[in-house]
């Protein structure tokens, strides 16, 4: 969550989350020459500088630089009239493992996923995802599908767009909370992931790279999931269903490998990729606040908390997700003008958005950790079945707040009440133990070992097994004298 205090509007992202590249909607794909229109250019010139807020903002300097040439040299490979020139590609510095696209010939990836590739091929098929979304008009379709469907009390619906699939992260913290039309158009999800992938292969062989980067990729990602899902003591590498849009990447490995059998293409690019990416940030910005076990830590806003246990969470510049499978919460600020009582009443007005008469039933005032605090709850219709709706909110300056939405099943609101009560500031010593962590290439040595090098990995807990999806190695695969690996660090 950034220091930056902004209004998170949860009415005025949905329009955006439509346009993203969901791939809700079917039919054929468009003329692979028909050039980007001018309308789409404006359509995605006017969301850009949104999602840019939203993800963390555009990185710049040569890892950037890099990511910026391999999406433009890769997309000219679609077909798309003058494509080098009409598409921007952006490096989001997020530490979650996402890539997107808007109309107009706007892709974006996270850091973190970057950190997660291997070689050039794997940024190269990413991209051309992506590129394969724009040059399909999937977001257009999405749009169109979408806005035939009614959306009950999403919070910042703008998360349902992750289009590599990575359900283990929640999908980001603007994740909707309750079903709609993300559910009634799953199926439509799965057939232009499919259609994205096959386009991205299509065009990594254009380029004369290794087709099978599409599938290594995707294999990366569900090993990752299936990491933090143990890592996070959960029980499988899925979100629970009724939050879930995308197809696991997991799924669709196997087919990818598939589609590349037989085709050209051989690059790789995997030491000049490992030496431009060296360096990369690695998990949270401390600037953004960083998760550390079950515990939030924002070293700036001088704050923490703690999730309750089997839930994960993922940070992004505008709030904090919490999820589980019996609820979801995300903590954000909004403006305050010194009244919790009005306060919490407006993010329940919010949430109801233009239609929904939302409120509380009442606004109840207490102290938390020497923290002015209040809260409210609401029960509301979720098809056949209901769920509260609870605002937390704490007071950290006569003009700055911050508060906690949450949903869960009817009667079920309990579930966070440790949470609720673990709000705190902490100290500048506090503060100044929060360290970042970045990517650091070296070169295996004779007799380095998984073992051994994993042991330098900037983490309490599973070095190896983190060490070993990192790189995609496999569980019983060991190190050659010369090759390149990545290791984390602290940046001290």
């Amino acid at each position: 969550m950034s220091t930056v205090t902004k209004k998170y509007l949860i009415a005025g992202t949905a329009p955006l989350a439509l346009i993203l590249s969901g791939c809700m909607g079917g039919g054929s794909i468009p003329s692979a020459s028909t050039p980007i229109t001018t309308t789409e250019a404006q359509q995605g010139a006017e969301y850009h500088p949104q999602l840019l807020a939203q993800f963390g903002g555009a990185m710049t300097g040569s890892h950037a630089q890099y990511v910026e040439q391999v999406g433009k040299n890769i997309a000219v490979h679609s077909g798309l009239g003058n494509a080098r020139e009409s598409f921007t590609v952006s490096l989001l510095n997020s530490p979650v493992n996402n890539a997107f696209a808007v109309p107009g010939g706007y892709i974006y990836t996270t850091r973190q996923l970057v950190t997660l590739m291997n070689n050039e091929a794997e940024l190269a098929g990413v991209m051309g995802h992506e590129v394969g979304h724009v040059a399909a008009r999937h977001s257009q379709r999405r749009q169109q599908t979408a806005q035939r469907n009614s959306i009950l009390g999403v919070l910042g619906a703008i998360g349902s767009s992750i289009l590599l699939g990575d359900s283990s992260v929640g999908e980001t913290v603007s994740r909707g909370f309750l079903q709609g039309t993300q559910l009634l158009t799953l199926s439509f999800s799965r057939s232009q992931e499919t259609q994205a992938d096959d386009l991205g292969i299509q065009y990594l062989t254009s380029a004369g790279y290794d087709p099978r980067a599409m599938g290594t990729v995707l294999a990366s990602l569900a090993a990752q999931n299936s990491l933090d899902a143990q890592l996070q003591g959960r029980d499988d590498a899925s979100v629970p269903e009724w939050a879930s849009t995308h197809p696991d990447p997991a799924s669709r490995v196997q087919r990818a490998l598939s589609a590349a059998q037989g085709l050209p293409g051989t690059v790789t690019n995997r030491d000049t990729f490992l030496q431009r990416i060296d360096g990369l940030l690695y998990g949270d910005d401390p600037e953004q606040g960083v998760i550390e076990g079950s515990n939030f830590i924002h070293p700036e806003l001088r704050l923490t908390f703690t999730a309750p246990q089997g839930f994960y969470m993922v940070n992004s510049s505008s709030a904090v997700s919490v999820n589980g499978q019996s609820g979801q919460a995300q903590l954000t600020l909004a403006p305050y003008n010194g009244n919790l009582d009005s306060y919490i009443r407006q993010q329940f007005t919010e949430l109801g958005g233009e239609n929904n008469n939302l409120a509380p039933q009442s606004v109840e005032t207490t102290t938390v950790n020497g923290l002015r605090a209040a809260y409210g709850q609401a029960r509301v219709n979720n098809g056949d079945s209901q769920v509260d709706v609870t605002i937390f909110a704490y007071e950290f300056a006569n003009d700055r707040a911050y508060h906690f939405a949450a949903i869960t099943p009817a009667g079920g609101a309990s579930t966070f009440a440790a949470m609720f009560r673990s709000m705190r500031r902490i100290s500048a010593s506090e503060a100044a133990q929060v360290i970042p962590r970045k990517l650091d290439v070296v070169t295996v040595q004779r007799g380095d070992t998984v073992a051994g090098l994993a042991r330098r990995m900037a983490y309490d807990d599973g070095q190896i097994a983190r060490f070993r999806v990192l790189n995609g190695l496999s569980a019983d695969e060991g190190l050659i004298a010369g090759q390149k690996v990545k290791i984390v660090i602290r940046v001290r």
